[in-house]
């Protein structure tokens, strides 16, 4: 199936020009083309759209300007020995608490498999008493953790940094698989091993090491800090994140975040050169589940097609239309094939050649299929699902005894949502699947209605439905109205410069795009600057450092550069003028 989008560029393009605001056209433009910052840029960059070169300039690196003795003492300190065993203690330490957030959890308070939680709170005040004597803490829904480190200009909006406490559980029956114990903290002179040391408290205890060593050296903000930790991301963060959110929103009011950075995509080689892709969107989500309703009776006397059987032949014409994958133009990884096509020696020449045709129009209309984004998704379903509505039936449920036909057989397929779709595109493809199946068998096609009936197909959506998140401007600068020239920087170009000042320019940073769904669902309404980002890079360790399954691990190289990464990011942030 392919993804439908309306083209309307021409009508917008005739009214910026016959209502002669041209700075919006620029602020338009700027936000289409998703490009990285540089302290190089200008405003024909936008125009001259031609070239993939210039949609993937580069800012330079970025250190913090203020500098005290204490600071620069602190600076050789994170590097030293001395601190880097203290960092792999404190984190092999936090992996052997094992907070383990379970599908089925009941009430706070009730469900005893909570209280784990307590125990985590309480490592991480010992562990870090000067940030814990500094900063307020807050605990929102009993095991939420919201730090604050007011700053001295309360005209500032906050800088926040989130992570969550929660691991995966582990399996009674996969633990002997593990090379180490999964909640043994193990270090072997390079990772330390354990379910959660890199989902993902890798990046919860650097946030906390970078707080705890800006607190000792003295440094005292003027943006306001928060730092806040759900308990429950691996399980939709309903507890955690969404109460969090929801009382920062209350506190703060709408838009009231300078920026935000939660766990993300990591630093990549492809096409021979290395990237940092912060994620700056994120697909939607939908869960439609489906009943099929039909008369049992004896399995003696089946008939030539019982519940069962009539819901394979709908998964089967499910999966036999599929959507094709659809490059939006704010789809994230347009912008990162524009940097791949300037930057990097072996970038593919089909991809090449279709990106500097795709150039030559404003827009990819629904009418054609996406040439460009059928290339690109020959590289893998890694990489296809970045820019297609993927579908999946995870679930399936039907009959109870071997001579009794089934009738009633529930199913429920899974959809990440592609950038420029939506929900009422995936209810109306698999609504018209199922109507074929319904008519050939004279049943009654309940889609998304509430109701369900004797013979009869019903469709209906979970509790989670997201839409796909907002996407991060990737300008450089903000504008002014007034004269058109660039007047401010913004979190992108932060991020960009900090980035490369921890690892050099010889990484290109790129708009990312996160295929799942972070704690930062809940906080859209916070900040339009929103990075899904880990920032910590091991060249050794591909991948993603076996989150979710057995062995995971983290590369100490990796953690203590987040440490870094999270030293400087918030100083920048600090004396950033946004």
């Amino acid at each position: 199936m392919a993804e439908t989008r309306k083209c309307p560029v021409s009508s917008y393009k005739r009214q910026f020009i016959t209502s002669g605001l041209f700075c919006f056209a620029i602020l338009g433009l700027l936000r289409h083309y998703c490009i990285a910052p540089t302290s190089k840029w200008s405003l024909s960059a936008v125009f001259n759209s031609v070239d993939a070169k210039e949609q993937c300039p580069q800012v330079e690196p970025l250190f913090p300007a203020r500098k005290t003795k204490e600071m620069d003492e602190m600076e050789s300190y994170l590097t030293s020995d001395a601190f880097r065993d203290t960092a792999i203690e404190r984190l092999s330490n936090a992996v052997k608490i094992p907070t383990q957030s379970y599908d089925d959890m009941g009430t706070i308070g009730e469900d005893a498999r909570w209280d784990i939680f307590y125990s985590f709170a309480d490592y991480l005040s010992k562990t870090f008493p000067l940030a814990h004597a500094t900063l307020q803490l807050e605990k929102v829904n009993t095991h939420g953790l919201l730090y604050t480190w007011a700053g001295s200009d309360p005209s500032l909006k906050p800088n926040l940094l989130m992570a969550h406490q929660d691991v995966v559980p582990v399996p009674e029956s996969t633990v002997k698989q593990w090379s180490h114990p999964p909640f043994s903290g193990h270090y072997d002179g390079k990772f330390v091993w354990g379910r959660g040391a890199s989902d993902c408290k890798n990046q919860l205890m650097a946030i906390m090491n970078a707080v705890e060593a800006l607190v000792a050296a003295g440094f005292t903000p003027k943006r306001t800090l928060i730092l806040s930790f759900g308990f429950d991301e691996e399980i939709s963060g309903r507890e955690g994140a969404q109460h969090l959110a929801g009382y920062l929103l209350k506190k703060l009011g709408h838009n009231s975040i300078a920026s935000i950075v939660d766990e993300g995509a990591v630093n990549v080689e492809s096409w021979g050169a290395n990237f940092a892709i912060p994620g700056v969107a994120e697909k939607g989500y939908i869960d439609v589940d489906i009943v099929v309703r039909m008369p049992g009776g004896h399995s003696s006397i089946p008939p030539a097609h019982n519940g069962i059987g009539v819901a394979s032949e709908l998964i089967t014409l499910i999966e036999a239309n599929a959507y094709e994958p659809h490059l939006a133009d704010e789809n994230p990884y347009l912008a990162l094939l524009q940097c791949g096509a300037e930057h990097a020696p072996d970038f593919p020449r089909p991809l090449a050649k279709l990106l500097h045709k795709r150039s030559q129009r404003h827009k990819t209309c629904s009418s054609k299929k996406d040439a460009l984004a059928l290339e690109a998704a020959k590289a893998g379903p890694a990489i296809k699902y970045l820019f297609t509505t993927s579908v999946a039936v995870d679930i399936i449920h039907g009959g109870v005894k071997t001579n009794a036909l089934p009738e009633r057989t529930a199913l429920t397929v899974n959809h990440r949502i592609n950038i420029g779709s939506s929900s009422d595109a995936v209810k109306k493809h698999i609504s018209a699947l199922a109507a074929q199946v319904a008519r050939k068998h004279n049943l009654t096609l309940h889609p998304f209605d509430g109701s369900e009936s004797p013979a009869s197909i019903t469709l209906s959506h979970g509790p989670t439905m997201l839409e796909p998140a907002p996407v991060t401007p990737t300008s450089p600068f903000f504008l002014s109205s007034s004269n058109k020239t660039s007047t401010t920087t913004t979190p992108y170009a932060v991020l960009s410069g900090t980035t490369r000042a921890l690892y050099g320019t010889d990484l290109l940073v790129s708009p990312g795009i996160m295929t799942g769904n972070t704690d930062t669902r809940y906080y859209w309404g916070l900040s339009d600057h929103i990075f899904r980002y880990g920032p910590g890079w091991d060249k050794e360790q591909l991948g993603l450092g076996n989150i979710h399954t057995v062995d995971e691990r983290i590369g100490v190289k990796a953690h203590l550069d987040t440490v870094r990464w999270m030293w400087w990011w918030v100083r920048n942030m600090d004396e950033a003028v946004l």
